[in-house]
C-alpha cells in the first residue's frame, strides 16, 4: 500500500445514528477501523460482534478490526463470521503469535500486529520480516479512549518500524491509531504510515467527509 488511506474509527461516532455516520464518510474512504475492547486489557468496554455484524449488512468499507482484547485466538472465526477483512491484535495479548497470524490469513483475512506505546518496539522485531504479518499497527495513545493526544516518541517508533520494514523487503502496512489531527497527520505519513487511523477528528466534525478529505491531503501533501 503506497497511498494514503484514512480508516475513520467508529469509536468516537454516534452510537445512536450509527449509519448516518458511517455513511456520510464512506464515499471518502475505503477503510473502516472497528475497535473492540474487553475491559481487561484495556480499561474500556466498546462494541463486539454484534455491532460489526449488523453494520457489516449495510456497508461495503474494508472493517479493519482492531483487537484490545485479552485471548484473541479465541474468537477470531466469530469476528470473521462477523465480516471483519482484517484483524489486528495486540502483541501483548497472545501467547502464540506466529499462530495467530497463520489462522488468521488461513481464514482469508489479513493480519496485523499492534504494539502499545509502553512495548519495547524490540517486541515486534519478528514480525517485521518479509512474509511475517500484513499490518503493523503502532498505537499512539495509550489504548482504551478516543479524543487523547498523539504521543511524544510516536512518530520515532513509526520511523523506526519503516526503517525495518523495508531493510527486509516486507510488504507489511504501518498503521497508526491514536491522536490523529490535522496538525499530527503530516508527520505521521512523512514517517511512514500508509493506514492511518481518525477517530474523534473525523466523527466529531459537523461535516465529516470533508474532515476525511483535509487529513488525506495533508498527509499525501508530506510525502510528495
Amino acid at each position: 500500500m503506497n497511498q494514503i488511506e484514512i480508516a475513520p474509527s467508529i469509536l468516537s461516532a454516534d452510537f445512536g445514528y450509527l449509519m448516518r455516520d458511517i455513511e456520510s464518510i464512506s464515499s471518502e474512504c475505503r477503510y473502516l477501523h472497528l475497535d473492540v475492547m474487553d475491559g481487561h486489557y484495556v480499561p474500556n468496554i466498546s462494541i463486539g460482534l454484534p455491532v460489526i455484524a449488523s453494520i457489516r449488512k449495510h456497508c461495503d468499507l474494508i472493517f479493519d478490526t482492531h483487537l484490545m482484547m485479552t485471548e484473541p485466538e479465541k474468537y477470531i472465526e466469530d469476528f470473521v463470521k462477523a465480516g471483519s477483512d482484517r484483524i489486528t491484535f495486540h502483541v501483548e495479548c497472545s501467547d502464540d503469535p506466529h499462530g495467530l497470524i497463520k489462522k488468521i490469513r488461513d481464514l482469508g483475512l489479513a493480519a496485523g500486529v499492534a504494539i502499545h506505546p509502553d512495548t519495547p518496539i524490540e517486541k515486534i522485531y519478528p514480525f517485521l520480516e518479509k512474509g511475517a504479518c500484513d499490518q503493523i499497527l503502532v498505537m499512539s495513545v495509550r489504548p482504551g479512549f478516543g479524543g487523547q493526544s498523539y504521543l511524544e516518541g510516536s512518530t520515532q517508533r513509526i520511523s523506526h518500524v519503516r526503517e525495518i520494514l523495508d531493510r527486509n523487503g516486507s510488504e507489511a502496512v504501518i498503521s497508526v491509531d491514536g491522536g490523529i489531527n490535522i496538525r499530527t497527520i503530516a508527520d505521521v505519513a512523512a514517517a511512514g504510515a500508509r493506514l492511518i487511523v481518525a477517530g474523534s477528528t473525523v466523527f466529531k466534525k459537523e461535516d465529516k467527509a470533508q474532515a476525511v478529505r483535509d487529513l488525506k491531503k495533508i498527509a499525501e501533501e508530506s510525502i510528495r
